[in-house]
């Protein structure tokens, strides 16, 4: 069961990675279509999700998969809000949501590591 969950997280962050660097071949090789416009930040969020899919379903504790979710999608969203002036009504909520989701995530880490080292 373990090296099934490897082998399904090491081919999930593959894809993940992929979407992050080339987002338009991904959706060219699994959709027949070049990604464009709107759809490559979307698919960068998917590639993240993917990365931190694999993370969480690696051994060790699931919180730094969602860790590494909350925070890479904190950063990738700012920037796209900063950067490229992409701004929908929800944009920079999400950015607020996901740094309280980061910082609590990052809590329950903490006291994690720190309840081991008792």
């Amino acid at each position: 069961m373990k090296k099934t969950l490897m082998f399904a997280a090491v081919g999930e962050a593959a894809t993940g990675l992929a979407l992050l660097i080339v987002p338009s071949i991904v959706g060219q090789l699994l959709l027949g279509e070049e990604l464009t416009g709107i759809a490559i930040p979307v698919a960068r969020v998917a590639g993240i999700a993917l990365v931190a899919l694999a993370i969480a379903c690696w051994p060790g504790p699931p919180f730094v998969g969602m860790l590494i979710y909350s925070s890479l999608v904190t950063v990738y969203l700012a920037y796209v809000g900063f950067a490229d002036g992409l701004t929908g009504v929800l944009l920079w909520p999400a950015v607020v949501l996901h740094v309280i989701l980061t910082a609590l995530l990052t809590c329950n880490i903490t006291r994690m590591r720190r309840d081991l080292c008792k």
